[in-house]
C-alpha cells in the first residue's frame, strides 16, 4: 500500500522553467492606435489654433445667420458667427462669433462692429456687393491696448475710419436742420469733411453735431472760426433787396455746413481736436456773432413804422450793425412818447483795413470810446432813413451831420445812449406841414370871389365874340366865297395856260425862236397873266382897306 504513492510521484514530469515573455501588440490593434494618435494630434492642433470667442450686441439680427455670416476686416475674413440669441430683456440680440487666432489682437476696447448691407444715406451708396454675397459684419480695429470680448455693435457704418488723418470737432445748434451723418462740410465751396454724428442734447434745448475735417484742411480750423448751415437756399429780403446764397447743388439736396475765419484774423492759432463751436443758421448771423459787439440805444421822437428788428445799421453803404430791439417809452413829463431803439454796433468795421493797425479796438476799450466821442463831437449822429419807397422799410444810418447840435454819448447808461437827429422823413413831413399852414393863411375866400367875377366877365366876353363871329359868317362869308371862287377860276385858267405853254416848249427848237409867232403869243399871254395877277393884287389891297365892299360893293367915284 505504501509503494503506490511513490510510484505515482515518479510518473509526474519534472517542471522546466521558461524565460518571461515581453508584451506584444496584436497586429489588429495597430490601425485603431494610429487613428487615435492622428485624432489626438488634430485635436491638439485645433486647441492650439483655436480662435477667440466674442459677443456682439445689435438691436436686431437683420441680415445675420449663424454659421454663414462672416466677420471681415478690410475685406479679409477673420471670423464667423456661431450663434444668435435674444437677450434676457428682449431688447436686443446677442451674436456669438469666433475670430481667428491672427485676429485676436484686433479685439480691443475701441474696436467697432457693424452689419454691412446695402445702404443709401447722405448721398452715399454702400454695400451693393452684399446684394449677391449676403450681409457680413464689418470690423474696424481700435487703437486701445485693453483686450475685450464683449462689444456693442453700431447700427450704421462709421462715417470716418480711424486711420483717416484729420481732426474731429463739436458744433452746437438750436436745430439740426437737414443735416445727417455723411452731410458734407465746405470751406470756400470745397468739400473738406463730413458730419459723423448728430444727437439731441440732454436738456432738449439744442443739438450736438460732430464733424470730421480731413487733413490737411483741418489746419484752417482756428479758435475764432465760425460755422453756419449751408443747407438749401438762403433767400433773404431786406432793406438792401433780395439776396440769394447757396454753397452747391449737393448742399441744396442733402444739406451741409460751411466755415471760415473772420476777415483779417486768419492767422489765429489752430483749434485743438474736439473744440466746441456754435453752429449759426446763416453766414450773416455767424459773422455778426464772431465780431466784437458794442451795444447802444438810440432814442427817437419820430415814428419808426417800417423799422424792424434785424434792420441794418448803415455807415455810408457799409453794414456796421443791426437793430436788436424796439420799445416805446413815456417821457418824464408824461406829455410825449419816445422810441428807444437798441442796436448792435461792430467796431471792427469802423477802422479801415490796411491802416497799419493790427486790429480794431475791442469792446469796451478806451481807445474805442475816445474815437467815438471825438466823432460825435464833430457831428457823428444816428438817424432813420428810408430804404425803399416801394416797401416802406427803414434803416438806421450813421454819418456826420453838418450843423448838428452839440451832444455826447451817455456812457453811464446801460446800454450807452448814442445821440440822434431827426430823419429825412420827419423833415419832409415838417416841410409839408409848413406848406399846408401857409396855404391855410391865404385869403382863399376872397381869391375865390375875385376868380368868380373874372370868370363871369370872361364868359360874357366870349359870348359877345361868338355872336360877332356868327354875324360875320352870315355877311362876309358868302361874298368871300364868291371872290374865292372867281380867284380859283382865274388860277385854273392860268394853270391851263401854263400847261399849254409847257406843251409849246416841248416842240421843236425852231418854234422857240424870238421872232416865232408862238413866242409873240406867249408874251401876249404872259402880259395878260401879269395883268390878271395885278388885278388880283389890287382887289386884295382894296378889300383889305375896304372890307365893307364885300357887303355894300365898291363906292362910285364922284
Amino acid at each position: 500500500m505504501t509503494e503506490t504513492p511513490e510510484k505515482n510521484l515518479g510518473d509526474i514530469p519534472e517542471a522546466v522553467s521558461e524565460p518571461k515573455r515581453r508584451f506584444s501588440i496584436q497586429l489588429v490593434w495597430i490601425i485603431p492606435i494610429v487613428a487615435a494618435l492622428i485624432g489626438l494630434s488634430i485635436a491638439v492642433k485645433a486647441y492650439i489654433d483655436r480662435g477667440q470667442a466674442i459677443t456682439i450686441t445689435f438691436k436686431t439680427g437683420e441680415g445675420l445667420e449663424a454659421g454663414k455670416t462672416k466677420l471681415k476686416y478690410k475685406d479679409v475674413m477673420i471670423g464667423e458667427v456661431k450663434s444668435i440669441a435674444i437677450s434676457n430683456d428682449r431688447s436686443h440680440v446677442v451674436v456669438t462669433a469666433e475670430v481667428t487666432k491672427d485676429a485676436r489682437g484686433l479685439m480691443v476696447k475701441d474696436t467697432r462692429f457693424w452689419v454691412v448691407r446695402a445702404r443709401i444715406s447722405g448721398g452715399n451708396v454702400s454695400g451693393l456687393n452684399t446684394l449677391l454675397g449676403g450681409s457680413y459684419i464689418g470690423v474696424e480695429a481700435g487703437s486701445s491696448n485693453e483686450p475685450r470680448e464683449e462689444f456693442i455693435g453700431l447700427e450704421t457704418p462709421p462715417a470716418v475710419s480711424v486711420d483717416v488723418p484729420g481732426r474731429q470737432f463739436v458744433l452746437h445748434s438750436t436745430e439740426v436742420g437737414s443735416l445727417d451723418t455723411g452731410s458734407p462740410i465746405f470751406f470756400r465751396r470745397m468739400q473738406v469733411g463730413q458730419v459723423v454724428g448728430t444727437e439731441l442734447d440732454r436738456d432738449g434745448k439744442g443739438v450736438t453735431v460732430k464733424v470730421f475735417i480731413r487733413s490737411p484742411y483741418d489746419k484752417f480750423i482756428k479758435v475764432n472760426t465760425y460755422f453756419w448751415h449751408a443747407s438749401g437756399i438762403d433767400l433773404t429780403l431786406s432793406a438792401s433787396g433780395v439776396k440769394v446764397n447757396t454753397e452747391s447743388m449737393v448742399s441744396i439736396l442733402l444739406g451741409g455746413i460751411s466755415f471760415e475765419a473772420p476777415e483779417g484774423k486768419e492767422d489765429a492759432s489752430p483749434a485743438p481736436p474736439n473744440t466746441v463751436f456754435s453752429l449759426y443758421p446763416t453766414r450773416d448771423d455767424a459773422a455778426k456773432h464772431s465780431a466784437a459787439v458794442e451795444k447802444f440805444v438810440l432814442v427817437f421822437k419820430e415814428s419808426v413804422r417800417g423799422l424792424a428788428v434785424g434792420a441794418p445799421v448803415d455807415l455810408r453803404g457799409v453794414t456796421v450793425g443791426e437793430v436788436t430791439k424796439i420799445n416805446v417809452a413815456l417821457d418824464r413829463k408824461g406829455s410825449d412818447f419816445t422810441v428807444p431803439v437798441e442796436i448792435q454796433f461792430y467796431p471792427d468795421h469802423l477802422l479801415p483795413k490796411g491802416n497799419g493797425q493790427e486790429k480794431a479796438p475791442e469792446t469796451g476799450d478806451r481807445t474805442l470810446r475816445r474815437l467815438l466821442d471825438d466823432m460825435v463831437a464833430h457831428g457823428f449822429r444816428a438817424q432813420i432813413k428810408s430804404a425803399s419807397l416801394l416797401t416802406g422799410q427803414l434803416y438806421v444810418a450813421l454819418d456826420f451831420v453838418p450843423g448838428a447840435r452839440a451832444a455826447k454819448i451817455n456812457w453811464g447808461a446801460d446800454p450807452p445812449r448814442f445821440p440822434t437827429v431827426p430823419g429825412s422823413m420827419e423833415k419832409l413831413q415838417k416841410n409839408l406841414t409848413e406848406i399846408v399852414q401857409r396855404i391855410e393863411k391865404l385869403p382863399l375866400e376872397q381869391i375865390a370871389g375875385d376868380a368868380g367875377t373874372t370868370i363871369r366877365s370872361l364868359d360874357s366876353t366870349l359870348k359877345s365874340a361868338d355872336q360877332l363871329l356868327k354875324n360875320m359868317d352870315r355877311t362876309l362869308v358868302p361874298e368871300a366865297r364868291s371872290v374865292l371862287a372867281e380867284s380859283r377860276q382865274a388860277i385854273d385858267e392860268v394853270k391851263k395856260t401854263l400847261a399849254e405853254a409847257r406843251q409849246t416848249f416841248g416842240g421843236a427848237n425852231g418854234v422857240l425862236a424870238p421872232d416865232a409867232p408862238m413866242q409873240v403869243d406867249l408874251r401876249d399871254t404872259m402880259r395878260e397873266v401879269s395883268r390878271a395877277a395885278q388885278s388880283l393884287r389890287v382887289l386884295g389891297d382894296y378889300l383889305e382897306q375896304h372890307p365893307e365892299a364885300l357887303i355894300r360893293g365898291k363906292k362910285q367915284e364922284k
